[in-house]
């Protein structure tokens, strides 16, 4: 097998949100480029401008023929670069940045920092030596199956799509405090949670009630990565965590958080978890929902799940536990 720096010329396209996190990044993204290029690699850099011009570049990239696309940012980027390479011979490989970096927690990668910009050049480094898995996707849409897209890491329905819708887009003292800002914009609205008899239908059996939330997971962490859901769960095992938050209201919300913190799972009264491959969510009065961190549609809505969807590129410190199917070397993906 040939090491992957005497591969023909390749060529990437490097995403990045100039508005992620609290550094500024445009110097440091131009290293990660050169990191690339010294090993033989074209890379392009394409800034985003507005929202949803990440699927727009990464779709580009896919047209281009493009092996790689490397996106810079936070969960929201990631998501949006995953909906425009979905189905597409061409792989995501995650840089971290921006106020929330659940998916980077997930796979173990280094995250930038305001003190330590370097980090970003080491997970560069790493993922020009690390591997190739193939993971699930979710699509959302209405009820009747349309206005549909791909989501990465989760759906959610009720209390966390409601701090979302009324949090993002964010200010920029918000975002220059980081996590700080995120939590002091919640708890402005914390007092305020609506609400919700929701109907959910799962593989085609139905439940209804009170729900404070209804979260739909491909993933182990929640919250930024802060809060472990499922400690087994796998990113391309063909199916959803749905996790039924029963209840309403603030005190039933910091319950629940302080026992999902303190287990380091979510478990426990008002607490169901289901495995499933397709849902459909009323609610009434309608409900605020979010994917991967950023505002969305209101409900009914309709969930899938899209085994294997996206070829994502990981460095070999991330657990080998969190995939099923067995991975693919750089060098073999790129033959």
């Amino acid at each position: 097998m040939k090491p992957t720096s005497q591969l023909p010329l390749q060529q990437a396209t490097l995403i990045y949100n100039p508005r992620a996190g609290q550094i500024a990044l445009a110097s440091t993204i131009e290293l990660v480029a050169d990191v690339w290029r010294a090993k033989g690699w074209q890379v392009a850099i394409r800034p985003t401008q507005y929202a949803g011009h990440a699927v727009e570049l990464a779709q580009t990239a896919v047209a281009a023929d493009h092996r790689v696309v490397l996106a810079a940012g936070g969960d929201g980027t990631l998501g949006d670069v995953a909906h425009g390479l979905a189905g597409s011979a061409t792989a995501l490989a995650p840089l971290p940045i921006g106020t929330a970096n659940s998916f980077a927690r997930e796979l173990q990668l280094p995250r930038a920092t305001l003190f330590d910009r370097n980090q970003l050049l080491q997970t560069a480094v790493s993922l020009l030596h690390g591997r190739l898995q193939q993971i699930d996707l979710g699509w959302v849409s209405d009820a009747g199956g349309e206005n549909g897209r791909y989501w990465l890491l989760w759906v959610g329905v009720g209390a966390d799509g409601y701090l979302v819708q009324h949090i993002e887009p964010r200010p920029k003292w918000s975002k220059k405090l980081g996590k700080v800002g995120y939590v002091l914009q919640a708890l402005g609205r914390v007092w305020r949670l609506p609400r919700h008899d929701m109907q959910v239908t799962i593989d085609g059996r139905s439940q209804s009630g009170q729900f404070l939330l209804v979260l739909l997971s491909n993933c182990r962490r929640y919250a930024g990565g802060e809060l472990v859901m499922n400690p087994q769960a796998q990113l391309d095992d063909g199916q959803f965590d749905i996790w039924l938050l029963r209840g309403h209201g603030l005190a039933t919300a910091w319950r629940y958080l302080s026992r999902i913190r303190r287990q380091g799972q979510a478990q426990g009264e008002g607490i169901e978890r289901i495995n499933g491959r397709s849902i459909t969510i009323h609610a009434t009065p309608t409900a605020a929902t979010q994917t991967d961190g950023e505002p969305a549609r209101q409900t009914p809505i309709q969930c899938e799940i899209r085994p294997r969807a996206l070829w994502l590129l990981v460095p070999q410190t991330t657990p080998t536990d969190l995939f099923v199917h067995p991975a693919k070397s750089l060098a073999d993906y790129l033959s």
